[in-house]
């Protein structure tokens, strides 16, 4: 029978990994000192940030298997769950996490701010590659953590603490903009895989069936998580995801608009819009004209 867990507080994933709890609502992890294990499935009331030291294959995020290299870096938010599908073989965890749970932020900077780091809610294949001295950085600001957590709770701690978190976090966000960067390749790959399932997504039948394509959808149809697709394009175009579809939207309507036998109603549910006026308007904002004005000045 599979193993399943449910980790809703510090103590418990502390236990899990035989660590002692220093702090109710966050923990530095080395795994390295957690007893060998066989593949489970974790369910996650907390906020975590795992390093991964080795290259381990059987991790599995929803459908998909992932591989991680040594050097990746992984954001989980409460719940979400990773399953490790390797259920027979014992296998010794070696890496390390920074996990806290949601109440240690309420009432910070951080916790104002969290939802920013769109990181926390991409899919586990969309983990952070660190170089060697990116690697270092986020290991000496696990440290900082940790030695504040070995000192007595006062009125300073939770502050200390989350500022160290909202520091890290926001070496994350720069590290993911080089990653960006320096996968440009990939992410140009992507880009052409958008276009083209726009463009077969308006051959279709599923403006009819289906409505207007959706970020939510595009992202999905391309394995990726929505909050990373709209960065990534949002990195290779400077539009938002939205943007670029609507850009293809007026894009199909201009060419449809040519065939004076089609009324702008009939464009309009074409395209899959529900109410005509809807199409007009996002026409002339983009446009600066109404469909039939466009029409009539070709």
């Amino acid at each position: 029978m599979e193993k399943e867990f449910n980790f809703d507080t510090i103590s418990e994933y502390n236990a899990f990994n035989n660590h002692e709890t220093h702090h109710p609502l966050v923990s530095v992890i080395d795994f390295s000192k957690a007893h060998e294990r066989t593949g489970s499935k974790m369910n996650f009331g907390l906020y975590c940030i795992f390093l991964k030291d080795v290259k381990c294959g059987d991790l599995k995020y929803g459908r998909h298997y992932y591989d991680f290299q040594a050097g990746t870096l992984v954001f989980i938010s409460p719940g979400q769950t990773i399953d490790v599908e390797n259920k027979v073989d014992y296998y010794q965890p070696v890496g390390h996490g920074l996990v806290f749970h949601p109440d240690l932020i309420r009432g910070t900077s951080l916790g104002k701010i969290l939802s920013d780091y769109n990181f926390f809610s991409y899919h586990t294949n969309e983990a952070l590659h660190l170089s060697v001295k990116e690697r270092q950085l986020v290991l000496d600001l696990f440290a900082k953590i940790d030695t504040e957590l070995q000192q007595s709770i006062d009125k300073h701690s939770k502050k200390l603490i989350a500022s160290n978190i909202e520091l890290l976090l926001n070496y994350c966000d720069r590290f993911y903009d080089r990653q960006f960067i320096t996968r440009d390749a990939v992410n140009k790959g992507m880009l052409e895989n958008f276009e083209e399932l726009l463009n077969g997504y308006f051959r279709s039948e599923k403006p009819y069936s289906i409505g207007l394509p959706s970020v939510a959808y595009c992202a999905e149809e391309l394995h990726l998580s929505a909050n990373y697709f709209g960065d990534l394009i949002k990195k290779e175009t400077g539009k938002s995801a939205q943007e670029f579809i609507q850009a293809k939207i007026i894009d199909v309507a201009k060419d449809k608009i040519f065939d004076s036998n089609k009324t702008v109603s009939e464009i309009a549910y074409e395209l899959g819009f529900k109410y005509p006026q809807h199409f007009i308007r996002l026409f002339k904002n983009r446009v600066g004209r109404t469909p039939n004005e466009y029409r009539n000045a070709n």
